[in-house]
């Protein structure tokens, strides 16, 4: 068998609750089209404010996974 060889993708998860909640929704997502995820990393965090109150959490996760 050869070594895996892997594929990047960059992607972007929002939740109104949390930061875990957009990675998870984003990777929940991701995961049902994407075959083989193996890891994830997180590139960025930011969000919107409105009425002087955080109103939503956007991260910004690479993933990867195995090429078949």
């Amino acid at each position: 068998m050869s070594d895996p060889t892997y594929k990047v993708v960059e992607i972007v998860g929002t939740s109104e609750t949390s930061i875990s909640k957009a990675i998870e929704g984003a990777i929940s997502k991701a995961s049902g089209s994407l075959r083989h995820l193996g890891w994830f990393e997180v590139m960025q965090v930011r969000g919107n404010i409105a009425d002087g109150k955080v109103h939503q959490y956007q991260v910004t996760l690479n993933v990867g996974f195995t090429l078949e």
